[in-house]
């Protein structure tokens, strides 16, 4: 089978020729302090993984007056930013910050709204919430953009890749920093803690939010019928079990990401569920928003609470599960057959009757490239016969 292939016959839950096996996202700093500044195909090439092609995508409705952002060069897996004369989004450097620091303001006719960032070589972190105020999201319902898929673009793009491996997007988050979940997406822009509360104090002024949320998503989804993703992501680590409580979830997570997946079922794509973090007590409740696949299926020894083959035997028979390897213990200082030994263990516990895509539970940011060689090179000898 080609790579593209091999993870569309396990996204169907069907056997391919062996175990798919890849990364989430290849992270720039790692390209560039253990692999010479290489790009992500000359990764996947040099170690044998089935290949994953992010696709950012947006396109502007010029009916509403939108456009692209004349100031904005696209960062990591970022689309295009669309604006408008009533949304318009100016950043500027905080200088004397220990890290790179980043303030942007979102200017529009009534208020204007700022959060701010740091960097440092790995990742980014918000350190003013863009949400101060309840009364805010009314200023956010009122002025945001929203931005469509460029279908066409992202059409080039798969035909341009061909059968080298799976296409892959993800539901539109906030502009600047976001994620595709609706709560995800919430508790960037407020704060995790400051959502929970919020969740029990003025559990309206929630839903008010999310529908916004929503609403922004549900046009975007809609949009991408007729784009060839093989798999569009949905959710977040804030939905995850480490962090709230299964009566959170069924009353602010699953009301409003399980309508999204719909949607998108209904514009003939599919969709993942990302859940890192504890997933195991919301195993059946996440299966229940009908995703054709879930990750990060995190382990314990690395902060998570997975157990592979109950999750497999539990929901294994409606979605196919992506991840569960430990890339902290298997990818860093330990032998080849130590690696070896758990990619093995991966495939007994989730992978025997297809549906598993072997996966790192999530990023990682450092790795002995010999034991990068070793888990794509027994997931190649992982087969169904």
């Amino acid at each position: 089978m080609t790579p593209k292939q091999r993870f569309v016959t396990t996204l169907t839950r069907e056997i391919p020729d062996r175990l798919p096996v890849t990364t989430h996202h290849v992270m720039p700093s790692f390209l560039r302090n253990f692999m010479g500044g290489a790009g992500n195909d000359e990764f996947f090439d040099r170690f044998g993984l089935d290949p994953i092609r992010w696709v950012p995508s947006s396109k502007a409705d010029e009916s509403r007056g939108e456009y692209f952002d004349p100031l904005h060069v696209p960062g990591y897996l970022e689309p295009r930013r669309v604006v408008s004369d009533r949304w318009r989004i100016l950043s500027e450097t905080v200088p004397g910050q220990k890290y790179e620091t980043l303030r942007y303001r979102f200017v529009t006719p009534k208020k204007t709204l700022t959060t701010t960032l740091q960097s440092n070589e790995h990742t980014s972190w918000v350190v003013e919430r863009l949400v101060k105020e309840k009364s805010d999201i009314d200023v956010i319902a009122e002025f945001m953009t929203v931005p469509l898929c460029d279908v066409a673009g992202v059409n080039a793009v798969a035909e341009a890749y061909g059968e080298r491996g799976m296409i892959r997007g993800f539901f539109p988050s906030f502009e600047v920093y976001g994620q595709p979940g609706c709560w995800q997406d919430a508790s960037v822009l407020y704060g995790i803690e400051e959502l929970i509360m919020a969740t029990y104090d003025d559990p309206e002024w929630v839903h008010a939010f999310l529908a916004i949320l929503r609403g922004r998503k549900a046009a975007f989804i809609r949009s991408m019928k007729g784009a060839n993703f093989d798999i569009i992501e949905n959710g977040g680590g804030d939905a995850s079990s480490t962090v709230i409580s299964p009566k959170i979830f069924d009353a602010f997570v699953a009301p409003y990401d399980a309508p999204l997946i719909a949607l998108a079922h209904d514009a003939g794509q599919r969709v993942v569920y990302h859940t890192c973090g504890g997933m195991m007590p919301f195993l059946e409740r996440l299966a229940e928003m009908k995703p054709d696949a879930m990750e990060t299926f995190t382990p314990s020894s690395m902060g998570g609470d997975t157990r592979l083959a109950e999750a497999k035997k539990r929901i294994g028979g409606k979605v196919t599960m992506i991840g569960g390897f430990d890339q902290f213990h298997f990818f860093r200082g330990c032998t080849p057959e130590e690696t070896r030994g758990a990619v093995r263990r991966c495939f007994e516990e989730a992978g025997r009757d297809g549906g598993y895509i072997l996966s790192p539970s999530d990023h990682f940011f450092e790795a002995d490239l010999h034991l990068l060689e070793a888990f794509a090179d027994e997931a190649h000898r992982c087969t169904y016969t």
